[in-house]
């Protein structure tokens, strides 16, 4: 009887080992199952934000050569806009210079070459005695001087019924002449 406690011991054992070797081998192959699964899930994942980085890397490098282009199109505007700004300044400038002295009679002069110089103010920003005796006739003949602020160098011709006037102030023949001179700088 002995034996036979002896054996129904050893049987126990056996089968309780062997349950629990059953077991283990079924925690262990279900642990590294489930670690495969996360180590492919954890590459995917991966991947996945590999893959957004850089699709995010190359919509910020599209937008940074697009804002450069722009910056580079935005520059060449603006040079060629104060390159302009300053080419009317310099043109104004040097209608001015023409629109003074003996220049500035003689336009006046042939501005009424052929009208009836009664018939018209001359609006001037200062009347000199320069500018009376060189138009000396024209004033005997009735054109009446008027100094103006107005008109800061050259002349307005106006006709004394107000129906109308001849502007060959500096502003005016600048911004008469600034188109030719634009086709020419483009």
């Amino acid at each position: 009887m002995e034996l036979q406690i002896s054996d129904l011991i050893s049987a126990i054992k056996k089968d309780g080992i062997e349950s629990a070797e059953k077991s283990a081998k079924e925690i262990t192959d279900a642990a590294e199952a489930r670690a495969q699964t996360m180590i492919s899930d954890a590459a995917v994942e991966a991947q996945r934000i590999i893959d957004r980085a850089k699709n995010e890397a190359d919509e910020y490098l599209a937008g940074a050569e697009l804002n450069a282009k722009q910056a580079q199109r935005d520059a060449v505007i603006a040079f060629g806009d104060e390159v302009r700004r300053q080419f009317e300044r310099i043109l104004s400038a040097e209608v001015g210079k023409c629109l003074s002295g003996d220049a500035l009679a003689k336009l006046i002069a042939a501005a009424l070459q052929g009208e009836n110089a009664a018939d018209y103010a001359l609006e001037i920003e200062q009347v000199s005695d320069v500018l009376k005796s060189e138009l000396a006739g024209q004033i005997k003949d009735g054109l009446e001087l008027r100094p103006t602020n107005k008109v800061s160098s050259g002349f307005r011709l106006a006709s004394k019924d107000g129906s109308g006037y001849f502007d060959c102030s500096q502003e005016e023949i600048s911004r008469m002449l600034m188109p030719f001179f634009r086709e020419l700088s483009i």
